[in-house]
């Protein structure tokens, strides 16, 4: 199945608290897009790496993603050699034109560790000496890059290259990440409040969701929009084309 977006996150959560909104928008317009999680996220302080797959599956259905895979890598210890090896061959099978990668630097070690990982894995699938097998194939696969590697934003502020509108997506954005009931507020999940509370469990994270996106949406003039980060010069077809 070749997609035309594939989002990729450290852990099952990454994406939907980041870029979720800009997924949605491009869903909208007719594209394909598709969800890769690194790991399960079993180090976090409250659920289980195999709760958190569930969670995962349903989110997508609410993105209405054609895909989610998790490549199965240790949260908290994934190393870089070997875990490239492993993801490269989801890069060829879905031959993403674009992807979207965690942020360079971030309060969780694991997601610049991810981003770097990523990236690096884009540029290495493009290599025809690098060979690699689909899981549960043995034939060989065709090499692919994909043509830009974006970073969103995550947990720490940072001045992005440029932003994406996601107004008319915020509260579908909230929706989909309050599927992650073991992890955020939601008082419809009560099953979970006696769970140990964590800086991302209490409504005031959910909460600053808004107030994170509404900053971003101030550079463009809109209420809401999602921030990222480009290792390059960004093109653009006329003056006249920014917002």
């Amino acid at each position: 199945m070749k997609i035309d977006i594939l989002a990729i996150g450290a852990h099952p959560d990454d994406i939907e608290l980041s870029c979720v909104g800009t997924l949605l928008k491009h869903i909208d317009m007719g594209h394909k897009v598709g969800l890769l999680d690194l790991t399960k996220g079993e180090l976090g302080s409250r659920g289980s790496g195999a709760l958190r797959l569930k969670e995962a599956e349903a989110a997508r259905k609410l993105i209405k993603a054609k895909t989610r895979e998790n490549v199965g890598l240790k949260d908290g210890f994934f190393d870089l050699e070997k875990s490239i090896m492993k993801l490269i061959p989801y890069i060829r099978k879905y031959q993403p034109e674009i992807v979207l990668a965690n942020a360079i630097s971030d309060r969780h070690p694991d997601h610049g560790r991810a981003a770097e990982l990523i990236r690096r894995a884009c540029f290495l699938s493009g290599l025809k000496k690098i060979k690699t097998t689909a899981k549960g194939s043995k034939k060989a696969q065709k090499h692919w890059r994909p043509k830009h590697v974006f970073h969103y934003i995550q947990d720490r502020y940072s001045k992005p290259d440029f932003v994406i509108d996601i107004t008319p997506y915020m509260e579908r954005k909230i929706e989909i990440i309050q599927a992650y009931g073991s992890q955020f507020y939601n008082p419809k999940e009560a099953k979970y409040k006696n769970e140990a509370q964590t800086p991302i469990s209490g409504k005031l994270f959910l909460d600053n969701q808004y107030a994170k996106a509404s900053v971003y949406g101030r550079n463009i003039g809109v209420e809401y929009a999602e921030g990222y980060h480009y290792d390059r010069a960004l093109g653009i077809k006329s003056l006249f084309d920014i917002l």
